[in-house]
């Protein structure tokens, strides 16, 4: 059965690859204080969900979990059926409903706690082990939860429709109905709970095994040891040959420990294949689509359009780009590289600021709101720092707290347009929160369209403000690749893990085989103007998604097709438009899709309606071949 709990979102969101620093719990507890050691970047105050992970607080809680869970089961094991039955089934049942929640908050609470922390520091030991330890307490006690769901879709439908008349169980029709869309995957309990307590031993440890071997990874560049995220971010630096050496840095280094990085693969893979078969799921994707509560056809629709498109999209741009640097191929390490006609400089912070809330302010007073909060209340992690985790995330902690945004900001008009995005994460976790622990989190098919939606506010007002046709030129182009990484790197993503779960299915993948797989997609989907150079095999290695959340990535592509197509609404009936907006992202996971897009007269099964979302972009390098 998929699980949407606190526990498994709390983990999965925060577990990030990070690079190594120096040990110690002060270093976690100063951290949880939010004593910033930077002048000038923020750094996020945890304390508003625990002093320290020596707190006693942690441990109170912990307790507090393990005598609420007994509890729970020791009151409602074996009865749901009987008793939603009777008369008043549905207030008893929803109370039951109500304690599960309650639960649900305060683990998510823990889990955030161990996780955010984590993220700080993934090898410090003190850290590392308090993030071990409160995963295994919470996954012990979770345990005792497993026979409430399993209980709850084994009631007859039509006794759990006349308990739902119930006021009181009305409130969770969506998280029910939503819950037993999981029936036919469901196994018996006893199995229920093996898969669950050996997890821990299972995909957990490989996901950490992970996290601590990319975060000790260091890349030797001009008599300098780096860890990857300064690595891979002088591939986007101006000098050519720094850019170079990162790229064979990477290489060189992931060549190093393809093993490790194949073993990992394989085994989480077979893992995978294992759960899959035992639930009954089809397809390598399926269970995910569940999890996503999307339809197969959909996503395939999605895939199919953005792989026919990759010659309008990708393929056009990056042969523009190898034109405007006098080449007729660009190697993959220049992929990324800055624009010659770029404005040069950093964006400082306050500025970076001031841009995002000032294009949030102008599509809606309230939406800038909620964003400033994460700034005046310290909700953010902004510095690169040895041991942090690198890329950047909005982590929804549980709707008792707030959101926390972590990211590495490095005055990179790019680090602007992330701090667009995962503050639009926040402002939707922050209004989806209402609907409680159960009915706030959302499908990732709507997760990413807040963050894209905030990226697309920030960016037309910037272009609107720009004058020089040069900047103008810079930004459109700085736009489109944003979006050809967001749509055709992620739908690359998607087919390479299709093929590498698929193959799986009949033996072990060498690296070398993953390698070729890796090739051969990136090579579809950048097209003949990027020359992909000896080394490039092994990238696949450092992308977390593949670990963590196996064909998590065609999110992206879904939201950004979608904010395209919901923007074209925008700017052609803003009337009232903001308010939907809001009201949209406020329903958290209480509605499907489907119906959240219906005020915007928007369908996703309707085939135009991806291709619609990919002519955005489509435009956008028209305009600029124009200018060249």
């Amino acid at each position: 059965m998929t699980t949407r709990s606190a526990i498994s979102r709390a983990n999965q969101t925060s577990r990030k690859p990070a690079s190594s620093r120096g040990a110690a719990t002060r270093k976690a507890n100063r951290k949880s204080s939010g004593k910033s050691r930077s002048a000038k970047l923020p750094e996020w105050n945890l304390a508003d969900l625990y002093s320290g992970i020596g707190a006693p607080e942690v441990a109170r809680d912990l307790e507090k979990m393990d005598a609420e869970c007994v509890a729970f089961e020791t009151d409602y094991k074996g009865k749901l059926a009987e008793q939603t039955a009777r008369q008043e089934g549905g207030k008893w049942l929803a109370e039951a409903v109500r304690r599960y929640e309650a639960i649900d908050d305060l683990a998510g609470r823990l889990a955030s706690y161990a996780g955010l922390v984590h993220a700080g520091d993934s090898v410090d030991p003190a850290i590392s082990k308090f993030y071990g330890d409160v995963s295994e307490r919470l996954t012990n006690a979770s345990v005792h939860l497993l026979f409430f769901a399993l209980e709850l879709n084994r009631i007859d439908d039509a006794v759990i429709e006349r308990a739902m008349q119930a006021p009181e169980l009305a409130h969770y029709r969506p998280w029910i109905e939503d819950l037993r869309k999981d029936k036919p995957y469901q196994l018996e309990d006893r199995v229920e709970q093996l898969f669950h307590e050996k997890s821990q031993s299972g995909y957990a440890a490989w996901n950490r095994l992970f996290d601590q071997t990319i975060s000790g990874l260091r890349f030797k560049i001009g008599g300098r040891e780096l860890a990857i995220e300064p690595t891979l971010s002088l591939l986007q630096d101006r000098a050519p040959a720094r850019r170079k050496a990162a790229g064979q840095a990477l290489a060189k280094t992931f060549k190093a420990n393809e093993r490790t990085f194949a073993l990992i693969t394989n085994t989480l893979a077979k893992d995978k294949e294992i759960s899959d078969r035992w639930r009954g799921f089809q397809d390598v994707a399926d269970s995910r689509h569940l999890n996503n509560r999307v339809e197969r056809e959909v996503v395939d629709a999605l895939v199919g359009s953005v792989r026919a498109a990759y010659p309008q999209l990708s393929h056009r741009y990056y042969a523009l780009k190898a034109g405007w640097f006098k080449k007729k191929k660009l190697a993959h390490w220049d992929r990324n590289a800055p624009l010659p006609f770029a404005a040069t400089g950093s964006i400082a912070w306050p500025d970076a600021r001031n841009m995002v809330l000032t294009a949030y302010r102008g599509f809606s007073p309230e939406m800038a709101d909620i964003a400033e909060r994460f700034f005046t209340d310290r909700w953010i992690d902004a510095p690169v720092r040895p041991g942090k985790a690198p890329g950047a995330f909005s982590h929804p902690t549980t709707p008792s707290a707030h959101p926390y945004v972590l990211m590495n900001y490095q005055g990179k008009p790019r680090d602007v347009m992330t701090l667009a995005h995962e503050l639009g994460h926040g402002v939707h976790q922050v209004l989806a929160a209402k609907n409680g622990a159960l009915m706030a989190p959302t499908p990732l098919t709507l997760a990413e369209t807040a963050s894209v939606f905030g990226e697309m506010l920030t960016f037309k007002r910037l272009l609107a403000q720009t004058k020089s046709a040069k900047q103008r030129q810079a930004l459109l182009a700085g736009k489109v690749e944003d979006m050809i990484n967001t749509v055709v790197r992620q739908i690359a993503f998607y087919s390479f893990e299709r093929a590498i779960h698929t193959e799986r299915r009949n033996g072990e993948l060498t690296a070398e085989r993953i390698g070729e797989i890796w090739l051969s997609v990136q090579g579809e989907s950048l097209g003949p103007a990027i020359d992909i150079r000896p080394g490039y095999e092994n990238f696949w290695m450092y992308i977390p998604h593949f670990i963590h959340s196996p064909f998590y990535v065609y999110a992206y592509a879904f939201g950004d097709c979608l904010v395209n197509s919901l923007y074209a609404v925008y700017e052609n009936a803003q009337a009232g438009f903001a308010e939907r907006y809001l009201t949209m992202l406020a329903a958290g996971g209480t509605k499907h899709y489907s119906e959240l897009l219906k005020p915007f007269g928007l369908d996703a099964k309707d085939p135009k309606f991806w291709n619609g979302g990919l002519s955005v972009i489509a435009g956008m390098i028209d305009e600029l071949e124009g200018m060249s």
